[in-house]
């Protein structure tokens, strides 16, 4: 039988094995000090990173932003799940909707909604599709490119970067 534990990143060596994990998994992961600086944020109680293990191996992280980069949820004080990934080896197995889980158990306890940022290309299909069934709906504001509100008639680059944001309402 399969279980998936999460623990709060709190250490340097997490922080480190994270950086490896990704280099290793992500061909767009750059090795550097992301993962410190997180374990920083941490401490400091501005974001809560989540590791999640598979068996006792890692399988992947995900972050929730007490003030978001987005600017319509920093003024409607709403968190931000942030980088959530699950390393594909380990997709399929209930390791997103665990992290999802919990990143929404943590954030009941101080906001009334939760939210986050979705990708518009094929590759985040399925996250689209988990979104929406677990009850995360269109904030209204329209696709963002950076944070910032695309402008009709303006091209974008179809990126990463270019996100369409969701929130949840946490039945407080």
């Amino acid at each position: 039988m399969s279980s998936v534990t999460l623990k709060q990143l709190s250490t340097q060596e997490h922080a480190a094995m994270l950086d490896r994990e990704f280099v290793n998994h992500f061909p767009w992961y750059r090795s550097g000090n992301y993962f410190a600086k997180c374990l920083e944020e941490n401490i400091q109680g501005k974001r809560v990173t989540l590791l999640a293990f598979h068996n006792e191996v890692l399988a992947g992280a995900c972050h929730l932003l007490h003030h978001s980069e987005y600017p319509f949820f920093n003024l409607d004080n709403i968190p931000e799940i942030n980088d959530l990934n699950v390393f594909p080896e380990f997709r399929r197995k209930k390791i997103a909707s665990a992290l999802l889980d919990e990143m929404e158990k943590i954030a009941a306890q101080n906001y009334t909604r939760i939210g986050l940022g979705v990708g518009l290309y094929q590759d985040y299909g399925n996250a689209q599709m988990m979104y929406t069934k677990r009850g995360y709906v269109m904030d209204g504001k329209g696709i963002t490119y950076k944070n910032v509100q695309v402008v009709p008639g303006q091209p974008v680059m179809v990126d990463d970067e270019l996100l369409l944001y969701l929130v949840k309402d946490l039945g407080i």
